[in-house]
């Protein structure tokens, strides 16, 4: 049987997208894209980078803080993931 990765957006803010891919691995973390890149964060224990693939420290300031923000939004979306 065929599993489908869905992607669904969280949050979009300041260029930024805030997403998580459906089912993708047991420990909770967000990805955050724009046009320069993508990064993901770790969600537990405690907010932090997990990979950059093309973001500057700027950007990737700005998009931990917006994890920070929408840390709530976050978790909520990905326990009604089912």
């Amino acid at each position: 049987m065929h599993r489908f990765r869905l992607s669904p957006t969280i949050v979009r803010h300041g260029g930024f997208r805030l997403f998580f891919f459906s089912r993708e691995e047991a420990r909770a973390h967000v990805h955050v894209s724009c046009a320069d890149g993508e990064a993901k964060f770790w969600l537990e224990p405690r907010i932090e980078l997990a990979e950059n693939n093309g973001l500057s420290r700027m950007q990737l300031r700005s998009a931990e803080s917006l994890v920070k923000v929408h840390h709530d939004t976050i978790r909520h979306a990905r326990e009604h993931d089912d």
